[in-house]
This record gives structure tokens, sequence and C-alpha cells, in this order.
């Protein structure tokens, strides 16, 4: 069954919505200053709501589980997802792999904004070579796969885990941007096109870089040409209203969005290895009152691989190889309707509404790999792969970042630990201006401790030296899982992981992405026992 994100609803996203109708405005509960008024101040608040999920993705709640728990069987002896338990916070999660015609979006905006930039591009193209091999005919694949419209809703592969990172940050920027010149805090895409009431176009913008979240909540995006008709009120009582074209004053001051309006969706990503296995088990849809009825060993039910139901009775769940030159089944009735991939949504979903959880393609994981991962994360959100980082000031006085050629902030390994003295962190940002090499170890200031900003390789029993030297597994190697149209039905077991380095690509692994949920983790509240809860009085002066 599918999960509806009932029940939830958007931000309320400007102040002027938010102030009109009220009668009285909200009062902080420590101080009992007013909000949303610029004569106590300006101080502002918005409703407590959960944000909606950013386009493609469906709410997964999180909770408690046995990672590796699904596994009956460890037939490669590997020894590397011994049963664990585990609690991820709940996300969310593509609905479906990332397919050919999204990749051909990203390269399509690549192509008009960087028009001359043919290393951008080139290092942006899927390695469509993956799908040559010497002892068979699938040059049709090399040349087709990726751009013919008949390809177009197949998962894309050739993709490396380096460039689904660059992909994630261009989405997340792509998606808010269009939110808000959708809802005018930007020049509208009408009024840029010149299709507004007026009929001309909007004036040339003052940053002529394309739009990134990070640079614009710092407030080094904005100005004549990108600054819409619609932009939030500014209530600080230091705010200048803004004077319009015939020198009269404006409607008042505004400003850009902030992150405390809850307008802009958090980053999109790769899942974790622990919140893909989770979200790919689906234990919920067998889960009644914290009692799970039944386990699995697929992201469906059953033992087996075929479907149980009349109308479907006998066909393969997932599109993977049945066995030695069996890749779909028999002419005239093929099984799992696909020789090599399958259309992101073939299949049936599973009980959190995800299509091809199991075969299909191998998905890429945030995860760097070692064998022994499970004995060296949290419980809580596990994960293996942080490399610490701060953003660059290029101005420490203003708060300005510096930005790379493509107008995104630059980050550095980050320092330390801790928040640092101011006059210890000026110091640092100065120092960082003339810095490119990476410390792998770092003195914190403060207390003169070591501090490695790259945790990939935190509490290895073996000198880390070693790895990819005595070994293929290094600081470089990311997990893939969940099988692919070229694998056995082992590898459709959630609790299955395998690794390849980051640069590396395959005819069998794509990807879907996640983003982080902020706020109450519990997506239905509706039909459940809660604790009432009751609103502070109001305070009143004597």
């Amino acid at each position: 069954m599918k999960v509806l994100f009932t029940g939830i609803t958007v931000m309320l996203l400007g102040l002027s919505v938010l102030m009109s109708g009220c009668s009285k405005r909200p009062q902080s509960d420590k101080t009992g200053i007013t909000y949303n008024d610029k004569k106590t101040g300006g101080y502002e608040r918005f409703r407590q709501t959960h944000p909606s999920p950013g386009p493609g993705l469906v709410p997964i709640e999180g909770g408690t589980f046995v990672m590796g728990g699904s596994a009956d069987q460890d037939v490669t002896y590997d020894y590397n997802n011994v049963r664990h338990r585990v609690t991820v916070a709940s996300f969310y999660m593509d609905e479906t792999e990332v397919a050919n015609q999204d990749w051909l979006d990203y390269l399509h905006w690549i192509s008009v904004t960087y028009a001359d930039d043919h290393e951008l591009y080139y290092n942006a193209l899927p390695d469509t070579l993956v799908w040559r091999s010497p002892l068979s005919y699938n040059e049709p694949y090399v040349d087709n796969y990726l751009r013919h419209p008949a390809f177009q809703d197949y998962p894309v592969v050739g993709v490396t885990w380096d460039q689904v990172q660059d992909y994630c940050t261009w989405r997340t920027d792509r998606v808010n941007e269009n939110i808000l010149r959708q809802r005018g805090n930007l020049v509208s895409w009408n009024d840029m096109a010149g299709k507004g009431k007026n009929g001309k176009a909007a004036p040339a913008p003052a940053n002529k870089e394309p739009f990134n979240t990070d640079i614009y909540l710092n407030g080094q995006y904005t100005g004549a040409g990108i600054d819409g008709k619609k932009m939030v009120q500014d209530l600080s009582p230091n705010a200048k209203t803004t004077t319009g074209a015939n020198g009269k004053a404006g409607k008042g001051p505004v400003r850009p969005v902030r992150l405390e309006d809850g307008i802009l969706k958090q980053a999109y990503r790769l899942p974790t290895e622990a919140e893909w296995e989770y979200a790919a088990l689906a234990l919920i849809g067998n889960t009644q009152f914290e009692n799970i009825d039944d386990g699995k060993i697929y992201p469906w039910n059953g033992l087996g691989v075929r479907s149980a139901k009349r109308s479907t009775r006998g066909l393969i769940m997932a599109n993977f190889k049945r066995g030695l030159g069996d890749n779909m089944g028999v002419g005239g009735y093929l099984n799992d309707k696909a020789d090599i991939t399958a259309p992101v949504r073939s299949n049936p979903p599973n009980d959190f509404g995800l299509y091809n959880m199991a075969g299909n393609v191998n998905e890429w994981v945030e995860d760097t790999y070692r064998q022994t991962s499970f004995e060296e994360v949290e419980d809580f959100n596990p994960f293996r792969g942080n490399e610490f980082t701060d953003k660059r000031l290029a101005d420490p006085a203003k708060g300005l970042y510096a930005k790379d050629k493509y107008g995104r902030p630059i980050k550095d390994p980050s320092k330390s630990n801790k928040k640092l003295k101011y006059s210890e962190y000026l110091q640092e940002q100065a120092g960082a201006k003339d810095s490119t090499a990476k410390a792998p170890v770092i003195k914190n200031p403060l207390d003169g401790k070591p501090y490695s900003p790259d945790f990939r390789g935190q509490n290895d029993t073996v000198n880390t030296t070693l790895y990819g030297t005595t070994t293929l597994v290094s600081n470089h190697s990311k997990i893939y899982k969940g099988g692919s149209w070229n694998d056995l039905a082992f590898w459709l077991n959630p609790a299955t992981r395998r690794f390849m380095n980051e640069d590396d690509a395959s005819a069998e692994v794509g990807f879907r992405c996640a983003m982080t949920l902020v706020g109450a983790p519990e997506i239905h509240p509706e039909g459940k026992p809660h604790y009432s809860v009751k609103k502070s009085k109001p305070f009143k002066a004597n």
C-alpha cells in the first residue's frame, strides 16, 4: 500500500499571511514580549508544523529495527552485516530510482547555464561505456540507453558516487529556486521571460551566478533582477524601506527568505545504509501496536519471489536474473518483463510506497564501506563516512561566504569539534583563505587536543595506511545495495551489501535520493493516543 502524506500541512510561509486575521499576536513564553510586532523589536515566529516533502519524495516514519536481520544466510561468508539493533530517524526518500530523463534535465541545465564550460558538462556525463562487454553485443545500449526516449523512464546507470553528490546539490538548488520563484520571493519565471503583466523581461540580475541555497540563505543572492514582488516583510526596527523606481518609498521593508521561515527544503542527499535497508524492508506494513507480525526476506511478504495474488499469480516480484542465461523468462510469456533494466515504476511498491527496492538496479548509499561497520557505528542513525566541513568566509567581518567559480560556497575541513572564541574564529578564517590542503589532524586551539575532520576510518583496528594497499577497501569505497537486473535473488535481500570505488560506475548501479525530515518523527498521528498538552498562559503585567 502506498503511504500518503495526510494530516501534515505545509509550513505557513509569509508573515503577512500569518498576521492577517489574527486579533492577538503570539508572545514569548519566557519574556512575555509580543512576536511579529515591529514596535516590540520585530521578534518573528511562525507556526510550528511539519514541512512537506520535496518533489519526488515520500515520508518514511523511522523507528527501531534489526539491521542485517532479514538475511537468512551468508552464502558469500563475508560476515559483513551481522545483526544489530539500531534506530533510524524519520526521513523522506525518492519514490523511484532517478531516471534517465531526470539526469538529462541536469545535463540540459548545465549546457544552458554554462554553455562554454565543456569540462563541467563532460564530468557530469554518465559513463555509457559500462554497457560494453568483450563477449556480449551491448553496443546499442552504449549509444541509446541514456538519450533515446524509449529509455527515458529507465533508471540512470553509469554514474559514480561522486557524480551523484553533485546531482544532489544541483537538485536541492533547483527545487528551492523554483519554490521561491513560484512564491514571488525571487523574480518569477514569467517575469524572467517577459511573460508577466507588463510584458517586459525582468532586468538583468546584479548577481549573474546561478541560485545556490547556502549563498541565498546567507544574504548573498539578492538585489535588482533577483528580488521578487512578494518578498517577506522585514519587521526588524533596523530594516530600511526600499525606494521604488519613481523615487518614492515602497510598501515597507522586505527581506529574503530565511531558514526560520520554513519555506526552503532540506538538502537532497543519498540515503545512509541504515535508512536504505530500513526503507527497503518496510516492516511498517506488518506492525501493529509495536508488534511485528511477520518478518521479511525481501521488500514484500513471503519466502519466495513470485506473486501470490490471483490476478498476477506466478509473476516475478522484481527485475533480477533467475539463473545463468535467464534474464527475463520465456518468449511469449516474459516473466519479469525486462531484459536489462525496467522503468522505475515497474513491479508493485513496498509498504512505504517505494518502487524497485529490490532488483532493477543496485543503489548507491552514502556510507563508506567497512566489513565491520556494525561494530563501529552508533545505534542511532548509524553512519560511516562523516567528513566534517565548514564554509570558508571571504569576509569574516561581514560574514560573507567565499564562492567557487560556480557560485557555490567553498568548504574546508573543520578545525575544531566545538565552537571557537570569536578571535580564534577570525584567525582561522583568515588562514583558510590561503589554505588548500587537507590536514588529516588539526590541533584544536581551545585545548590542544588533536581533532580529525575525517571520521571515515574511526576506530579501525588495523593501520589505515594499509587500506587500498593490502585490500581493495579504502576510504573511497562506497556501499551499494538492492540487487540488479543482472544479479541472482540472494542480492535482493535488503541486508546484503557490496562496495565499489566512489569514482567507478556500472551498468548495474543507479541511485535514489533522500532528505532529512525535521521536527516530530510521527508521520501519521491521527487515530493514535496522545497526551494532552496545555498551552502556556499569556503573560499580563500587573
